[in-house]
């Protein structure tokens, strides 16, 4: 058990290191692990940043499902479970996805499955929508707007 400066010191870093990027209690956990404190501190330290409105998880969770979208280009199911993978319950998770504009989400969708046809090759039609489809799943994009978005893309362009 380290004295009351010393948690304090940890406290202060924990604030600097929330403050500089959103963070949720998990990777405030892990760092408090990594930095040698017992439990009995780690709880304490995270409750008070909490209240202290250091750690939101609703506004972490926004700002990762916004993030994680427009920079990497990720579906929702890959954005939720990576969320779960963080320890963020399911409501909270909820209004992180309801963040996303649904407009830009399916056009990104078709941005990004157009983007890869160009890439591809395929011997006709059925290889290419099988190699798009894996590929918009694997991004974690829902398959029933998948499905749409290649036939869409390939019934357009057929000859």
């Amino acid at each position: 058990m380290t004295n009351s400066k010393e948690t304090e010191k940890f406290l202060q870093r924990a604030m600097a290191i929330c403050a500089g990027s959103e963070k949720c209690r998990a990777d405030i956990e892990a760092k408090l692990i990594q930095w040698g404190l017992d439990a009995g501190e780690r709880i304490k330290i995270i409750e008070q940043l909490v209240r202290e409105k250091f750690i939101d998880e609703e506004r972490y969770a926004v700002a990762f499902a916004r993030d994680k979208f427009r920079q990497n280009k990720w579906g929702r199911i890959k954005i939720s479970a990576m969320l779960r993978m963080k320890g963020l319950g399911e409501d909270v998770i909820r209004k992180g996805l309801d963040a996303l504009e649904e407009n830009l989400y399916a056009e990104t969708l078709k941005k990004l499955i157009a983007s890869q046809k160009k890439q591809v090759r395929a011997v006709n039609n059925y290889e290419l929508r099988g190699k798009l489809i894996r590929f918009a799943v694997s991004k974690g994009f829902e398959t029933d707007l998948v499905y749409e978005a290649v036939n869409e893309l390939i019934n357009d362009n057929s000859d």
